[in-house]
């Protein structure tokens, strides 16, 4: 329904007699007064009225007033957030490089986000490194390994897992050469730690990309894997030592070489180890990893929770020769003997008996857990850890326990929103009731 206009133009009409035909100079030159325009007194009158006009117009159309004075506040709104989008996301992206590398990488960005067009991206991600290598940007900065990281994840947005990973191998080995070339100077201390930091989250990216369906090339995924959780222990005790012996503060050695990987980091490192071990079967090469992951994380942390029913999972597929090595693991690590589930590790029955003590944990662990630290993962970490309750009754021949188990993990899954958990349970009860 269209709004009446507040203000009605005037009609006038004007009705005269025809006049008898005189020539010009006999009209007669009458001067007129000069008269304001009516129509601009009026539009005066009206404009002191302006507050009762639009409510008397709200009372005659609520609805049509309502929704055009939503979509101004809506049109308004939006413009302000454009513009808090373009200056902060937009231009403050770039605002670390040179304006001509950034204008490179504008346009890339286009095309990687915007309308998807790798072919275009990709030759404007290499003039952007192309600029940048003329106008001399360190090859080693942040900025542009940032830029070569984002060329190795488009082509694994466009499925092009080969070529991601080559993307990410010659970025590996440029850094290596510069580690073994300048990384000991003794004023490369904070690039040294930046540089090697990358240099592991690369490996354990190329890991995953080896170890993909699409590539599955399972030695170099381990090979990659492997040098990343060793360099990152490996740097850890060495700044360790740089602590004892030269009894200085994290603060200061943070000041000196600059912040290493942090606890989640390094987690995230050994985890991705040990599911490469999973997925190959080595178990007992899973398990001490999921422990010293563990011990990274504080005891009520929801992702604790995983680790633990991950523990508990690689502990059950274990032969009992294997568990034996990691028991003695488990006793040299520093995790607290309050978290690590006591008894021999000899025969099947008393493995099974500590992969059920660690899922009994995890589900210990996240009832003491509240919002707001408690999310997703706690959630889904229940539902699991009832789920392998249930499993480990049925391998040590507790059909009813295991039924019991199973329905449980079904009832939580479903509270949840975790349907693979309910297809999951609802499979093995079935498998029982069979």
């Amino acid at each position: 329904m269209s709004a009446r206009p507040l203000i009605a133009p005037l009609r006038q009409v004007a009705r005269r007699t025809r006049p008898a035909t005189r020539s010009l100079h006999q009209l007669p030159i009458r001067p007129q007064p000069v008269k304001p325009p009516q129509c601009l007194h009026q539009q005066h009158r009206r404009a002191g009225t302006f507050t009762s006009n639009a409510s008397s117009l709200f009372r005659q159309n609520p609805f049509s007033v309502s929704l055009a004075v939503l979509a101004i506040l809506a049109g308004a709104g939006g413009l302000a957030y454009a513009n808090y989008l373009y200056k902060y996301y937009i231009t403050a992206a770039f605002h670390n490089y040179p304006e001509p590398v950034a204008q490179k990488l504008r346009k890339a960005l286009y095309y990687t986000n915007s309308e998807l067009d790798p072919k275009e991206a990709i030759k404007y991600y290499r003039q952007a490194l192309q600029v940048a290598q003329e106008i001399s940007m360190d090859p080693f900065s942040d900025e542009i390994i940032g830029v070569k990281i984002q060329v190795a994840k488009l082509m694994e947005e466009v499925k092009q897992i080969r070529k991601s990973a080559q993307v990410l191998e010659i970025l590996r080995n440029d850094c290596l050469e510069w580690m073994k070339q300048l990384g000991e100077k003794e004023h490369n201390r904070t690039k040294r730690t930046r540089v090697l930091s990358k240099l592991v989250g690369i490996s354990v990216k190329l890991g995953e990309l080896y170890g993909s369906p699409e590539v599955y090339d399972r030695e170099m995924a381990e090979e990659r894997l492997v040098w990343a959780v060793e360099t990152v222990l490996k740097e850890r005790q060495r700044r360790d030592n740089i602590r004892s012996t030269e009894h200085i503060s994290e603060e200061a050695l943070i000041g000196r070489e600059g912040p290493w990987m942090t606890n989640s980091e390094t987690g995230a490192a050994l985890e991705a180890l040990a599911h490469t071990y999973e997925e190959n079967d080595q178990h007992y090469l899973a398990s001490p990893l999921f422990l010293q992951a563990l011990n990274l994380y504080p005891t009520k942390d929801c992702h604790a929770v995983i680790l633990m029913n991950n523990l508990g999972s690689s502990l059950a597929q274990q032969s009992p020769r294997a568990a034996r090595a990691t028991a003695a693991y488990a006793s040299s690590t520093t995790i607290a003997s309050s978290q690590t589930p006591s008894g021999p590790v000899a025969t099947r029955e008393s493995m099974l008996q500590n992969a059920s003590m660690w899922a009994q944990k995890a589900l210990d662990i996240a009832a003491k857990i509240q919002p707001p630290t408690r999310n997703k993962e706690c959630d889904v970490g229940c539902a699991v850890a009832t789920h392998n309750l249930g499993e480990f009754a049925e391998m040590l021949g507790n059909n009813a326990e295991a039924r019991k188990k199973y329905t449980e993990a079904i009832s939580i899954a479903r509270a949840v929103g975790f349907q693979d958990g309910v297809d999951n349970s609802s499979a093995r009860l079935r498998a029982l009731s069979e």
